[in-house]
C-alpha cells in the first residue's frame, strides 16, 4: 500500500493527459493556452499511462481520475479510459471535463468504461457563464449533462469555483438545480496559485459562508467516505441530488489526503502545491513494474502533513491547468 509517516492510504490517482484548455477561465487561464501539437508533444503516450496505472493498481490505487487541462482535446481520450478501466485492480474510472465534447464522445467515453463524470459549470446563467470562461456554450453543455443523465453514467457532479462578485449569489439557483436531479453540486473554494494572486485577494470566497447558508436551509452533513476525497457532504430530504464543499483552507483539510497526482509529462505531484515534483518518466519505459512500484513506495515516505496555503504558499503550482486541480 502507499501509505505516508502520517499513516495517510493513497488509493486515488488523478493523472492529468494535457496542460492545454480551450476555455479561458478567469480564475485559472485567463489567456487561455497553447492547444498546438507541437507544444503538447511532451504529453504520456498510451504505453506510459498503461505501465503508470499499473504501478499505481499494485500499491493499492482503486481510482483514477482522468484530468487535465481539458483532457478531451485528446483525440485519444476514449483508449486512456479504457486502458485505465482494464488494469487489474482499477474499480473507478473518472473524468474531469469543461463539458464541450460531452454531446459528440460521451457514449465513446461510457462504452470505454468510465464510471464517474464530473463538469465544471461556474454558472447558470449563460451571460455570466461566458464572462467566467471565455465561451458561450452552457447550452452545449447542458445539453451534455442531459445526456449523461440519460446514458446512466452511474456518478455525476458538478464543479463550480465559488467566486466573490462572479457566483456568489446564485447559490438558491444551483440548488434548485438539484432538487429534482440525482447529480452532486461542489463548490469548490477558489485557491491561491503562482499567476493569480491579486484576483484571488478580490474574489476568494470562504466556503464556511455556504456551510452556514445551508445548515439554516436544513441539508445535513454526510459522514466522510474513505475513497470521497477532501468534499464536505452535505443532503436534504427535499433533495434528489446532493451537494459538496470542497475548502482547502479549512482547519485539518489535509488529514484525510487520499490522492496523489501526476502531470501530463509524468511528474509526481505529493501535494497539488508542493515545491518540487519528481519525474517518473523513465520508469515508463519498460513493463518491469518493480523499479516504479519502489519508487513510489518511498516517495511518498516525503508527503507533508500539510500545505500551506493560510501562508500564501503555493509552491511551483503556476495556474491549476497544470495539474488538474
Amino acid at each position: 500500500m502507499l501509505i505516508d509517516n502520517y499513516a495517510r492510504r493513497f488509493t486515488y490517482l488523478r493523472l492529468s493527459v494535457t496542460e492545454a484548455c480551450n476555455f479561458r477561465c478567469n480564475y485559472c487561464l485567463p489567456e487561455g493556452t497553447d492547444c498546438s501539437k507541437e507544444r503538447r508533444a511532451g504529453e504520456l503516450t498510451l504505453p506510459e499511462i498503461r505501465r503508470l496505472v499499473s504501478g499505481f493498481a499494485q500499491l493499492g490505487t482503486r481510482k483514477v481520475r482522468i484530468t487535465g487541462g481539458e483532457p478531451s482535446l485528446r483525440r485519444d481520450l476514449s483508449e486512456i479510459i479504457a486502458i485505465c478501466k482494464a488494469v487489474p485492480g482499477i474499480e473507478t474510472v473518472a473524468l474531469t471535463t469543461n463539458g464541450y465534447r460531452l454531446t459528440q464522445d460521451l457514449p465513446n467515453w461510457k462504452a470505454a468504461g468510465l464510471d464517474a463524470l464530473n463538469i465544471s459549470i461556474d454558472s447558470l446563467d449563460a451571460a455570466r457563464f461566458e464572462l467566467i470562461t471565455g465561451h458561450d456554450k452552457l447550452k452545449t453543455i447542458l445539453q451534455g449533462l442531459a445526456l449523461a443523465e440519460a446514458l446512466g453514467i452511474p456518478r455525476i457532479k458538478i464543479n463550480s469555483v465559488l467566486m466573490r462578485g462572479f457566483n456568489d449569489d446564485a447559490l438558491n439557483d444551483f440548488l434548485e438545480f438539484v432538487r429534482t436531479r440525482k447529480i452532486i453540486l461542489r463548490f469548490i473554494e477558489l485557491m491561491q496559485t503562482g499567476d493569480n494572486k491579486e484576483f484571488f485577494n478580490q474574489h476568494h470566497l470562504s466556503g464556511s459562508t455556504i456551510a452556514e447558508h445551508l445548515h439554516k436551509r436544513g441539508w445535513v452533513a454526510r459522514a466522510h467516505s474513505l475513497d470521497g476525497g477532501p468534499a464536505r457532504e452535505f443532503h436534504h430530504p427535499e433533495y434528489r441530488g446532493g451537494l459538496g464543499l470542497i475548502m482547502p483552507y479549512s482547519k485539518d483539510f489535509c488529514a484525510t489526503c487520499n490522492r496523489l497526482r501526476v502531470s501530463s509529462g509524468g511528474k509526481l505531484f505529493l501535494c497539488l502545491f508542493a515545491d518540487q515534483h519528481q519525474n517518473l518518466r523513465d520508469f515508463l519505459q519498460s513493463d518491469d513494474q518493480q523499479p516504479l512500484v519502489d519508487y513510489l513506495s518511498a516517495a511518498v515516505k516525503g508527503k507533508a502533513e500539510t500545505h500551506h496555503l493560510h501562508n500564501q504558499y503555493v509552491g511551483s503550482t503556476r495556474h491549476l491547468a497544470m495539474i488538474g486541480g
